[in-house]
């Protein structure tokens, strides 16, 4: 099909076309004038994904932005947040919001859920396009409604948002306090076993040298000693009652030397005394008195040296006995340190578990208390001066575009239905025949009168297929 035979359709089709038209141009006014208004309200949310909670977990930051912003919308959408709306608008105390639950449920299940559900069908939550920033929208039927609607949606968002955050810190926090409680009573029962087994044992510390060590040290050093002194006296005593220790006394030396000096002057006075001579008497007598004297000095170093070896050897036996009985509790001693190194390390756990358990306290406690979250209002709803959907220019102006397409569509579509023959390319299409001569076409008064008024006949109608 050519421009030419397009137009003869549409010039043909007139009537229907402009009928088709002005229906639709009628329709779409009577459309815009008596649909009823409905207004939108907008409440921006923004979503700072990369503010990072120093309380939260780690994991926090492996989280995809595009995900917390899909969980965050969830959220916005949620059963909870419209229950929150409701109660926070009081829906459910309205005489009229309970007659319509009654007439659409029958009284049948929850007036708040129905009245969150109600809510969420007239809610929009969309992302704005490449930024952080959720659009909370509500239509209603006024401007009013919409903001006061969008508003407490907003709110309750992040007061949903604060509770997701707070709550399951609550939870841990109380939690932590009943273990904290538990935790402590641990690190005291095992400090209170730790004291009284060092009052009960005497041992202090479980590392270094204590006193009882000490003490064996000490014991066995003396016994040392003491066993090189018997190992010296009892080589002087089988020498011969110490004949080192007679040799060296002062004292022996000179009483043998006043008894030679004795008895050289005795064998000079010999040469002109007799034996019975009171002087060769009296030199005589002191030369024994010097004599009986050296053998006693020589038997008391004899008896002393006996006497050192039998104290020193008692000394020994003495030393050992109390060497070995210090051993033996220097061993105890040992075991009892093992077990009191155990018990330490009971307290120490003990300790550890209780700092962790009370950092985590705190932690927790730190973020039930907070008031702060990722996400916060940017702006108020404010009531919208516009209705939704397009204007009246802009509704008939589509509706004028979508009238000349239907006119066409119609005209084209009965043209299709009942195909007439209105012009050469027509004919020689339906003929299948070349078109040898054409005559043009006359019109007005004079072409009546010539043809003697025969009333014209219609175009012919024939069965073939469009081009």
């Amino acid at each position: 099909m050519n421009l030419h035979q397009f137009l003869s359709i549409l010039r043909a089709r007139r009537t229907l076309a402009l009928a088709i038209f002005g229906l639709t141009l009628g329709l779409a006014l009577a459309w815009t004038l008596l649909k009823p208004s409905h207004y939108t309200a907008r409440a921006p949310i923004l979503v700072d994904v990369r503010n990072q909670d120093p309380l939260a977990s780690p994991n926090w930051q492996n989280i995809v932005p595009a995900a917390i912003m899909a969980t965050q919308m969830d959220i916005a959408r949620s059963d909870r947040v419209a229950q929150k709306v409701v109660q926070a608008l009081a829906l459910d105390q309205d005489p009229a919001a309970r007659d319509d639950w009654q007439k659409a449920t029958g009284g049948k299940g929850n007036l708040q859920q129905w009245l969150a559900s109600d809510l969420q069908a007239n809610l929009e939550v969309k992302p704005a396009r490449e930024s952080n920033i959720i659009q909370i929208a509500y239509t209603a039927k006024s401007p009013e409604q919409a903001a006061k609607v969008a508003n407490a949606f907003a709110q309750a968002y992040l007061d949903v948002a604060l509770d997701i955050k707070t709550d399951p810190a609550k939870k841990y926090a109380s939690w932590f306090d009943e273990q904290l409680g538990f935790a402590r009573q641990r690190l005291e029962d095992a400090q209170g076993r730790l004291t009284a087994y060092q009052q009960r044992t005497g041992v202090i510390s479980a590392d270094g040298v204590d006193m009882e060590t000490q003490r064996l040290n000490e014991l066995s050093s003396q016994l040392t000693t003491v066993q090189a002194q018997l190992t010296e006296v009892a080589n002087k005593r089988g020498a011969g009652a110490g004949v080192a220790d007679v040799m060296a006394s002062p004292l022996i030396n000179g009483l043998k030397a006043d008894i030679a000096r004795q008895e050289a002057r005795i064998q000079e006075a010999s040469a002109n005394l007799g034996p019975r001579h009171p002087q060769m008497v009296r030199m005589q007598d002191e030369l024994a008195a010097m004599q009986s004297r050296l053998r006693a000095e020589t038997g008391s170093i004899g008896s002393s040296i006996n006497t050192a070896y039998e104290v020193a050897r008692a000394r020994e036996r003495e030393l050992s006995a109390a060497v070995n009985a210090q051993r033996g509790r220097v061993m105890q001693f040992n075991r009892f340190r093992d077990e009191l190194s155990v018990l330490r390390k009971d307290v120490d756990t003990a300790q550890r578990a209780f700092e962790q358990l009370s950092e985590r306290a705190s932690n927790s406690k730190l973020q039930a208390l907070t008031t702060q979250t990722n996400v916060q209002r940017l702006a108020t709803a404010i009531e919208p001066l516009e209705a939704k959907g397009p204007g009246l220019k802009a509704a008939l102006a589509i509706a004028g575009f979508a009238g000349l397409l239907l006119s066409i569509v119609g005209a084209l579509l009965l043209e299709l239905v009942n195909r007439r023959v209105r012009s050469v390319d027509d004919l020689a299409q339906a003929s299948g025949l070349p078109i040898l001569a054409t005559l043009p076409a006359h019109g007005g008064k004079a072409a009546m009168a010539l043809l003697g008024n025969t009333p014209a006949r219609p175009a012919l109608s024939y069965r073939g297929s469009a081009a």
